[in-house]
């Protein structure tokens, strides 16, 4: 087995505990607990490669403007 069906197989257990050890939805936790492990460790390893990369120069932001009351233009009647 490896390490990441390990990590999985643990993080489906405990999703499962959670909810109560509902019995027939064995994939359904598995699934939730292998987007999770795989989302976790693909979010990890881009942060790691954008911190070694070189910073990149970031544009100033730009102030809102204050929103204008409009004049309400009043009919004669």
């Amino acid at each position: 087995m490896t390490n990441l069906e390990e990590a999985i197989r643990e993080r489906a257990y405990h999703l499962w505990t959670a909810d109560g050890q509902p019995e027939g939805k064995a994939d359904v936790y598995w699934l939730n607990a292998q987007r999770e492990i795989l989302t976790t460790s693909f979010v990890g390893s881009a942060s790691s490669t954008a911190a070694d990369s070189e910073p990149v120069a970031a544009k100033p932001v730009k102030k809102a403007r204050a929103a204008r009351s409009e004049k309400k233009k009043v009919r004669a009647a």
